[in-house]
C-alpha cells in the first residue's frame, strides 16, 4: 500500500474545511489523476497526502507510516525524504544553476558533506544531464534559473522529481505552463517514469482529456470530498458534467488542453524560493 486516507478531514485554522470525509488508497505504482473544478479540493488533497498538511480528522498512512499531528518532526522529515512532488511553481532559487536545482533532489538523502559539497561543485552532473534530457533541457544544465521561461522551471521542477527517484509523486498541475503537445509529452513521461521504478503517481490536472488520455483510475474532487473514484473506462460523460456543474446546477464546458485559459510564463523575479525536498 503506497497511502491510505480514512476519511480524512482538512480543517485550517481559520476554520475553513478544505476537506471532508475522504478515503482514499493507493496500491504501489499506482498513477491517478484528480480532476475537478478550480478550488475543489485538489491541491489542499495532495498536500495532506505529502505531509503538507497533517489531517485534522480521520487516519493517515504514507508509505507504510502513519502520519499526523502526533508524528515526529524526524518521523516527517524522513517520510517526506521518500516523497517527491512536483509543483504548480516550481520551488526554485532562482541565482543557483539549473543543475544545482536538479541535484537538490537528493539532498535529503545524502550525508550533510556531499550536501555541502554540491553547493560550490555539483556532485552528480551526469546524473542531473540525464533528467533534463527526459525533459528536453540538457541544453540549460549551467544556466541561471532567472534566465528560464515559467515553463522550462516547471520542467526542471520535473526533472528534480525524476532524479529524486521518489517512491510517492504528487505532481500539482504539473504542466500549466506549457503548451499542448509539450503537455501531453510531459504528462506521457511522468507516467512512464513512475511505472518504470514502481512509484506511486498522483497528479492533479486541469485538462480532462490530458487526464482521461494517460491515466488509468480517475479520482473526481469537488467541494473538498471524493465524487467519484473509477476506472477510466468507467468515467462517462454525465459524471464528468456533473463535477463541473456551476453551482446553480448549469451545465458547465469542460476544461481540456485546448480551452484551457492561457497562462503566461512565471516571472521569475516572483517565483518561490527553494525549500528543501525534506522540509
Amino acid at each position: 500500500m503506497s497511502f491510505m486516507l480514512d476519511e480524512v478531514g482538512l480543517t485550517h485554522s481559520n476554520g475553513f474545511v478544505a476537506l471532508s470525509q475522504i478515503h482514499l488508497s493507493a496500491m504501489q505504482g499506482e498513477s491517478i489523476a484528480l480532476i475537478g473544478p478550480s478550488g475543489a479540493g485538489k491541491t489542499s488533497l495532495l498536500n495532506t497526502i505529502g505531509t503538507g498538511h497533517l489531517p485534522t480528522a480521520g487516519r493517515m498512512q504514507v508509505l507504510g507510516q502513519a502520519a499526523s499531528t502526533q508524528s515526529s518532526a524526524n518521523e516527517l522529515k524522513a517520510l517526506r525524504c521518500r516523497i517527491g512532488t512536483v509543483h504548480q511553481s516550481a520551488p526554485i532559487a532562482l541565482r543557483q544553476r539549473v543543475v544545482t536545482a536538479v541535484l537538490a533532489g537528493k539532498l535529503g538523502q545524502w550525508p550533510l558533506w556531499k550536501a555541502l559539497a554540491s553547493l560550490a561543485y555539483p556532485q552528480d552532473m551526469p546524473g542531473a544531464r540525464e533528467a533534463l534530457s527526459r525533459v528536453q533541457l540538457e541544453d540549460k544544465l549551467f544556466s541561471r534559473c532567472d534566465q528560464l521561461s515559467g515553463g522550462q522551471l516547471q520542467r526542471v521542477g520535473i526533472a528534480r522529481v525524476l532524479y529524486q527517484q521518489a517512491e510517492l509523486i504528487l505532481a500539482d498541475e504539473p504542466v500549466s505552463a506549457l503548451d499542448p503537445a509539450l503537455s501531453q509529452a510531459t504528462v506521457q513521461l511522468l507516467v512512464q517514469e513512475a511505472a518504470a521504478h514502481n512509484a506511486t503517481l498522483v497528479a492533479s490536472l486541469h485538462a480532462v482529456d490530458l487526464a482521461l488520455a494517460h491515466f488509468g483510475r480517475i479520482v473526481g474532487i469537488r467541494d473538498g470530498r471524493v465524487a467519484f473514484d473509477l476506472p477510466t473506462e468507467q468515467v462517462t460523460d454525465t459524471l464528468l458534467q456533473a463535477l463541473y456543474a456551476n453551482v446553480d446546477g448549469s451545465a458547465a464546458a469542460l476544461p481540456t488542453l485546448h480551452n484551457l485559459p492561457t497562462e503566461p510564463n512565471a516571472n521569475p523575479a516572483t517565483a518561490p524560493i527553494q525549500v528543501s525536498a525534506c522540509r
